[in-house]
């Protein structure tokens, strides 16, 4: 595997609920940001040339964050398929995982919108980046 792919993510205010932690849903909005850096920075591909679809999203919460956290979160495929991917995250703070989760991502035909095998380009960045083997 190459370096672990990682970006940070600020709190924001507008994040935060009444209590003052960070509402879960926003969880969510900082997995997208780390995956739309990974798109563009690993796959070395624009945003608007894939048509990735998250199929399944799962959030594992550890301990609230708050404004004064300043959390980032790491990324890596865990699993790649002929039309599908799933992706791994941590949400860290302060040296603890507040959140794990899981996105499972399906690339469409865009015309038919339906599932459709991820290019073969993507798929081998992909290998190389995380150390996937290659199928046989």
């Amino acid at each position: 595997m190459s370096e672990e792919f990682t970006v940070e993510v600020p709190v924001q205010f507008r994040d935060l609920d009444p209590l003052n932690h960070v509402n879960h849903a926003t969880y969510a909005s900082y997995l997208e940001t780390a995956r739309l850096e990974y798109t563009e920075s690993v796959l070395e591909v624009p945003l608007d040339e894939l048509s990735f679809v998250v199929a399944n999203l799962e959030i594992d919460y550890r301990r609230p964050l708050t404004l004064d956290d300043e959390p980032a979160v790491a990324l890596w495929v865990s699993e790649l398929g002929e039309s599908s991917c799933t992706m791994s995250y941590e949400i860290r703070a302060d040296g603890d995982v507040a959140a794990t989760a899981e996105t499972t991502m399906v690339h469409l035909d865009r015309e038919a919108n339906r599932p459709t095998p991820i290019p073969e380009a993507v798929r081998e960045r992909i290998r190389e980046y995380e150390g996937l083997d290659s199928p046989e």
